[in-house]
């Protein structure tokens, strides 16, 4: 009988043990790399002039069987290419971006009626203020067939314009560090982390033209700007 009871004092004895010992703990410092931070985001912004434009251009034709259709589509898609390469855009920044041959079927019996082929190439244009005689020569190149499927602009570059986005941000996230700090009434330890976010995604091109809705003038282009962001989010430690 007295076995149980001396095992029962052990047991209450060693809670009492881990109580005080975890009251004489003290809490996990601030300042820590575990512990609490200061959490600030900013966003820098930079406009800059688009100097570079990508046009996908399509060819499109019909025919009762898919190797006429083919051949016609070829022919066409060969004077347009030649006449890029003809205008200066080099070879490197020319690419098939699309071949298709689909049947076209009888709405009223639902048999093949004929073949449709569609080849699209992708330029990319370094002149911008020459990009709308391109276009405009596309359609000389490949008749009706042509087709102005997307058209974007962007900046080849934009190095220097992102470093100045990124150090904006860097900067107000630093300021609104501050604030929060001085607001609780507290010091700013040493920077715990960066972490820039994400890019947002890209201007949305314009999509799918015929020339015919064109007109027979040289197609404007108008570039316009181009908006950078950069977002950073910096976490500091707290100094006690």
């Amino acid at each position: 009988m007295k076995r149980p009871l001396a095992t029962a004092a052990i047991l209450a004895l060693g809670a009492l043990v881990v109580t005080a010992c975890s009251r004489g703990v003290p809490p996990t410092s601030v300042g820590d790399a575990s512990g609490l931070g200061i959490t600030a985001r900013g966003q820098g912004s930079i406009t800059g002039a688009p100097d570079t434009v990508t046009v996908v251009l399509g060819v499109q034709t019909q025919g009762p069987s898919a190797k006429g259709a083919l051949d016609a589509n070829t022919q066409q898609a060969t004077a347009l290419i030649n006449m890029l390469k003809g205008r200066g855009v080099a070879e490197a920044d020319l690419q098939t971006s699309q071949l298709s041959v689909n049947p076209s079927y009888n709405p009223a019996n639902g048999r093949i009626s004929g073949y449709e082929v569609t080849n699209q190439v992708t330029a990319t244009l370094h002149d911008v203020a020459g990009a709308g005689g391109i276009i405009d020569a596309a359609g000389d190149a490949a008749g009706d067939a042509v087709r102005v499927q997307q058209l974007s602009f962007s900046i080849d570059d934009d190095s220097a314009l992102r470093a100045k986005a990124r150090a904006d941000a860097v900067k107000q996230a630093q300021t609104q560090a501050k604030q929060l700090a001085d607001a609780a009434g507290v010091r700013l330890g040493r920077v715990r982390s960066i972490t820039e976010s994400p890019a947002g995604p890209p201007p949305s091109p314009l999509y799918k033209q015929s020339m015919d809705a064109a007109g027979a003038a040289p197609v404007p282009i108008q570039p316009g700007s181009q908006k950078l962001s950069v977002s950073v989010e910096i976490v500091y430690d707290i100094d006690q």
